[in-house]
């Protein structure tokens, strides 16, 4: 998936969370975002990857791309990480679940994510599609649309305690 579809994905992601949680939205959205570049370290074309470059190529020259960054064993250590310097719980939180919704959408590519990284297997979703294809702007579409009613849902609720 593109760098936009990731983006999109961790905004619904945090939209959604903040529904049944009591988390500053914000925060979540903010970090959700940052969450949803951070596996792509190990690509030096995308949008952390030209922001962070000596990072991105040690990260891809030690594991290439979709390995280490995609897998649980790195969504374990970063949650690990993240408790010890990290104080606020929604700012964690909003990460995770930006690296979780990244997860699952590179999931959904035909080249798929080593999700059990150091083992060597590839996880795909039974229906894939090609990173920037016709599919990737409708499931863009699609996250967009319920991000807009996650906000609207907030809004409401946040309207309905005033």
């Amino acid at each position: 998936m593109q760098g936009n579809t990731h983006i999109v994905g961790g905004i619904t992601a945090s939209l959604a969370f903040a529904q049944i949680s009591n988390d500053n939205p914000f925060v979540l959205v903010g970090a959700g975002v940052i969450g949803a570049l951070l596996p792509d370290i190990c690509h030096g074309g995308s949008k952390i990857g030209r922001t962070f470059p000596i990072i991105s190529k040690i990260v891809n020259k030690l594991f290439g791309h979709r390995s280490f960054t995609h897998s649980l064993l790195f969504l374990f250590l970063v949650a690990t990480l993240l408790h010890t310097i990290i104080p606020y719980e929604s700012i964690i939180v909003g990460i995770l679940l930006g690296m979780i919704s990244h997860i699952v959408l590179d999931m959904g590519t035909k080249q798929g994510v080593k999700l059990f990284f150091p083992i060597n297997l590839s996880v795909r979703l039974p229906l894939t599609t090609k990173t920037g294809g016709k599919v990737e702007k409708v499931v863009f579409t699609l996250l967009s649309v319920l991000a807009l009613y996650f906000s609207y849902e907030l809004i409401n609720r946040f309207i309905s305690v005033i």
